[in-house]
């Protein structure tokens, strides 16, 4: 289990130098802001391009894929109702359903699935269907309930195409359906601007940790409760009973799925959150619960199933 010990100390140690940045304002008042912005519209897009570009496509028809999305679904979908009924608003909802289902399967599942589960490759399907399709919806939702409603009807519709993200990530997926091979002096600079995108997320959550509340200390204790436990627990209990019942795996495959399911949510979320001025707070704390609450959980499935 190096990996895990390996892939949060990585995460730990650039979150806490931003946690230095903020304390002695190093960047300004507006470098957590500066830092978003950048990773939002420049670096983000960027890596979406880079990593679907060249992604094997082929990932989205399997077994994996399948568990990764319900699963996903069952967590988003349940905060979502939970939200109706208590009518929560709609845009901090659609913050916490993501924190309740999108895993940290980049900077975090990587290290996880190469140093754990033997194979980078395996955290593939939920690192495309995150990008293929929770990040698509979730940020086009975002972008239709704080619009103010003034936006035209064929505006809201369009929405998803002016988002630079979503852009990234269809051009990278068209490229890759296309089966042309990006020159490397052309697909250098996504990768150097790329690159950036993570450690301008993770310095940016670091800097809005100074000075920052205990989790649970205000009024969205409810909201914050709710998606750590879908997140933490709920999700990789889902991705077992779907592995195990429905699709009849074992062993390690599905070791694999539940391991991948019981991955933190990711700090990008905190990035859409802080682009958007919505639920901020809740995307920080819920990242920050989860993460902490990650390690003994991925060793106890470690014990059970590994």
């Amino acid at each position: 289990m190096s990996g895990v010990l390996t892939g949060f100390a990585v995460i730990a140690a650039v979150i806490g130098t931003g946690y230095v940045l903020g304390r002695f304002a190093l960047l300004g008042d507006g470098g957590r802001e500066v830092l978003t912005k950048l990773a939002f519209h420049v670096a983000s897009p960027a890596l979406m391009f880079e990593t679907l570009s060249q992604a094997d496509l082929t990932v989205l028809a399997s077994a994996p894929l399948a568990i990764t999305a319900l699963s996903a679904a069952a967590m988003a979908g349940g905060y979502a109702l939970v939200g109706a009924v208590r009518r929560w608003p709609a845009a901090p909802t659609t913050v916490g359903a993501l924190c309740s289902g999108y895993v940290n399967a980049g900077n975090l599942g990587i290290p996880v699935a190469a140093y754990v589960l033997g194979d980078a490759s395996l955290v593939a399907p939920v690192l495309l269907f995150q990008l293929l399709v929770m990040t698509p919806v979730g940020l086009t939702v975002l972008d239709v309930t704080t619009s103010g409603g003034g936006d035209s009807l064929p505006r809201r519709l369009t929405s998803p195409l002016r988002n630079p993200i979503v852009v990234g990530s269809l051009a990278g997926v068209a490229v890759a359906a296309s089966g042309w091979r990006v020159p490397e002096p052309v697909m250098e600079p996504f990768h150097l601007i790329g690159a950036m995108s993570v450690p301008a997320v993770l310095l940016a959550f670091g800097i809005s940790l100074y000075g920052s509340a205990l989790p649970g200390r205000d009024g969205e204790r409810g909201p914050l409760v709710l998606s750590v436990l879908l997140k933490s627990l709920g999700q990789p209990l889902v991705a077992w009973a779907l592995g195990t019942f429905v699709f009849g795996l074992g062993g390690r495959a599905l070791f694999t799925v539940v391991v991948t399911a019981a991955l933190p949510s990711a700090q990008n979320l905190f990035a859409y959150a802080s682009r958007y001025g919505v639920a901020t707070r809740l995307a920080r704390e819920s990242i920050l619960v989860s993460t902490v609450l990650a390690v003994p959980v991925l060793f106890t499935i470690a014990a059970l199933l590994g």
